[in-house]
């Protein structure tokens, strides 16, 4: 560019006459923008500069003056572009560095600067050399022009349809752009947990949206109270200080007026300085938000928070329901308290803190709960419970934490000076108040310190509730502390019940046989079915280990039904190849008799193997016996029905009633092994086994006692009028083989 042409321009860019020149590096405010159609002339003919402004001066179109931009090189172009924002049309020269630098300049618009709405218009001085097929096809172009036939008219003819088509486009854009802001604002919101930081969000939110400082307040209320009475749930700004005050607490009247009225009309309200937006909840729970927007909003931007506003509607819905969904996921519905997943996270935060030995968990159990429970109703189990909840809360520190973890044990987690034994000891000894009814309780407690954990929270709960079992099984109504014993035994424990359900699935149980022999002519008269564990390698697991477990696990209904089953078909198969008549006699525990199935498992074992029912002997403890005497009674006779005998097995070692004894219907007492062996050495187990037998006499049972493992055992116990016995002195338990041989040989 030549001297003189620098001069020209110079000139130009300082006369302010009949049309506006702006090079300035910083945009434009938005009200300027909002009142002309920006422009910007490329070329390096500053006669074309000149000639263009003269021939649009005080020309509107669509009510718009025309503001015209200036650039004489591409790279000036590229300068403007970057700092000018809402250039709507590019007069652009083909030719001017180069031959193509107009072309070239598109392709940078299009990509590098990524602007795609400004409208551009090719305009050459020597037609023909773009071709304008090629160059409407190959880029973005509004149209192609040589300068010679655009004449004032058709100037502004062009002018006219890019501006028409970059405010289509810009518009659209606009709108593309609110509605992804629109859908990023509500996803940011359903992120919030719980309707007070939702309602915050939606401050920040909605003033984000449109560029506005956060000012504002959210106010909720429900159709059981007039919206004057609504609560202010969350605010920004000066109105912080009202969070959780009604609305007729608030500074501003207006404020409180606007949204009053909002919630009355269920209406947006959009004024000149402030909108008020209308958020319908579920069942009649509504919420209206108050936003200072300093001037009024324009269509689009209505329509956009319009659409937002339904985004935050459905949202609010959702965030509603998941408050609902976590508070029923951490609180106790019935006691408002924490509940166990509430309080094994409270472990973990605790446990992560360090200074874990000045910290205590505690399990509280209340004995006997079951019982009232199903003696005076679920009413008053509940009512007891809420008694139970407030005795706490009231007696312990306001920092403790306390939680339902179970039907009715609770969970206190404290500073480990406050959790004493003195301390709990206290908590119950005075009777609870339900309503008219005083009720006295105890409780069962486990205690760990959390410097006894090494795992998280979780952990932390089932040490304490090993020493609740713990205090449960040997101190009911005490206070157990957790050791490391303790889950050593309960480990050893659970990997026995696992070993013992492979042993069962691998046929590794299996049935023995102890012979029952009559004491007068030492004459074979039954055996009792016993359950053995051999290991793969020979050795034996005891019973006294694995049946307790076997009870308490449940697996003992399974169990008892295989050898039930067993012993019926091996009784079969004695009878027919020793031509002998025997009787089987097979333990059934009290998990085994509460099966509402038990009768008819037993008249499976019956029919399948086809044996006399009469040769069948049911042994039951004397805790079974004298357990729920009724539903005892009832199903005794029923087994009576079918020819079964019934036996009770331990007999002395329980508490019986002999009056309910005698209503029993049974056949068989057996003296327990413990008797047996002490009552040559001890006057009062020989008292007690002379007891039992006259006991047995006068009621017309048999007599059977077992652990006989020496003759003269044996013969005080046919003096004292015992009528048999088993033990080692008679025969081992056998397998089926050993016992078919056992039978062969003559016994007297």
């Amino acid at each position: 560019m030549s001297t003189e042409q620098t001069e020209q321009i110079e000139q130009i860019e300082h006369k302010d006459e009949l049309f506006s020149f702006d090079d300035e590096a910083h945009p434009r405010d938005d009200a300027s923008e909002a009142n002309t159609w920006r422009v910007l002339i490329v070329d390096d003919d500053i006669d074309v500069h000149q000639s263009t402004g003269f021939a649009m001066a005080n020309t509107e179109v669509f009510g718009r003056q025309l503001e015209f931009l200036h650039a004489y090189s591409a790279a000036q172009a590229i300068e403007v572009l970057r700092e000018q924002k809402h250039i709507a049309v590019i007069l652009l020269d083909v030719v001017m560095e180069a031959d193509d630098s107009g072309l070239q300049l598109v392709r940078i618009i299009r990509k590098e600067l990524g602007n795609s709405e400004a409208r551009i218009i090719l305009r050459t001085g020597q037609p023909g050399y773009a071709p304008e097929m090629e160059a409407i096809r190959d880029y973005d172009i509004n149209d192609y022009k040589t300068k010679s036939e655009l004449s004032r008219n058709r100037l502004y003819t062009a002018l006219t349809a890019a501006v028409r088509s970059y405010d289509q486009i810009s518009a659209l854009n606009a709108s593309r752009r609110g509605l992804s802001m629109v859908i990023r604002a509500s996803s940011q919101l359903m992120a919030r947990q719980g309707v007070s930081e939702f309602a915050a969000g939606i401050i920040t939110q909605i003033c984000g949206l449109f560029g506005l400082p956060p000012e504002g307040v959210v106010c909720a209320y429900d159709e059981a109270h007039s919206p004057d009475q609504a609560l202010i749930i969350a605010a920004a700004g000066s109105l912080t200080n009202c969070i959780n005050k009604q609305l007729d607490a608030l500074p501003n009247h207006a404020i409180a007026t606007a949204l009053s009225r909002c919630l009355r009309e269920r209406i947006n309200n959009y004024g000149s300085h402030s909108t008020t937006l209308f958020f319908p909840g579920q069942a009649h729970n509504d919420m209206a938000a108050y936003l200072q927007t300093e001037k009024p909003l324009n269509e689009l931007d209505r329509q956009l928070l319009e659409v937002f506003c339904s985004n935050i509607t459905i949202t609010l819905d959702n965030v509603q329901l998941l408050t609902q969904l976590k508070d029923h996921a951490y609180n106790d519905q019935l006691l408002h308290i924490p509940n166990r997943l509430a309080f094994v996270h409270a472990l973990d935060r605790a446990l992560s803190e360090g200074n874990l030995s000045a910290t205590t968990l505690a399990l509280i159990d209340i004995d006997g709960f079951s019982e009232l429970n199903d003696a005076l109703g679920h009413q008053h189990g509940d009512a007891l419970l809420r008694a139970v909840a407030e005795r706490l809360q009231h007696r312990l520190p306001t920092d403790t934490l306390l939680a339902r973890v179970a039907g009715d044990v609770f969970g206190i987690l404290a500073a480990t000076s406050v959790v004493t034994p003195a301390n709990l000891c206290e908590l119950f000894r005075q009777p609870l108040q339900l309503e008219q009814l005083s009720q006295n309780l105890t409780a069962t407690i486990g205690l760990t310190c959390l410097d006894q954990i090494d795992g998280n929270g979780a952990d932390a709960l089932k040490a304490a509730n090993i020493a609740l079992k713990h205090g449960k099984q040997h101190q009911r109504g005490k206070i157990c502390h957790f050791t490391r014993d303790m889950e050593f035994e309960t480990r050893a424990r659970v990997r026995l019940l696992q070993e013992l359900r492979s042993a069962f699935d691998r046929e590794r149980l299996f049935v023995v046989y102890q012979p029952q022999i009559a004491l007068a002519n030492r004459q074979l008269i039954g055996v009792e079915a016993l359950l053995r564990w051999r290991n793969d390698d020979g050795s034996f697991v005891s019973p006294s280990e694995f049946i307790p477990l076997a009870e308490s696990s449940g697996l003992i209904i399974s169990l008892g039904e295989w050898v039930l089953r067993n012993a019926c078909h091996d009784l079969r198969k004695l009878i027919e190849s020793s031509g002998q008549t025997l009787r089987m006699a097979v333990n059934v525990s009290v998990t085994q008799f509460r099966q509402p199935n038990f009768i008819e498992v037993l008249d499976r074992a019956l029919a399948e193997s086809g044996i006399d029912p009469q040769l069948l002997e049911l042994e039951i403890t004397e805790s079974v016996a004298v357990l729920e005497p009724s539903f005892m009674i009832e199903l005794l006779n029923q087994i009576k029905t079918r020819g079964v005998c019934i036996a009770i097995d331990d007999f002395g070692t329980g508490f019986s009633s002999l009056s309910y004894l005698e209503q029993l219907n049974i056949d068989r007492l057996k003296i327990d092994i413990s008797f047996v062996r002490q009552m040559e050495h001890s006057d009062g187990s020989r008292r007690i086994v002379e007891t039992i037998i006259q006991l047995g006499k006068s009621l017309q049972l048999e007599l059977i006692a077992e652990g006989i493992e020496q003759e003269s055992q044996a013969q005080l116990l046919t003096e004292l009028g015992c009528h048999e016995g088993q033990g080692y002195l008679f025969s081992r338990p056998l397998e089926l083989q050993a016992l078919q041989a056992f039978m062969q040989v003559p016994h007297a």
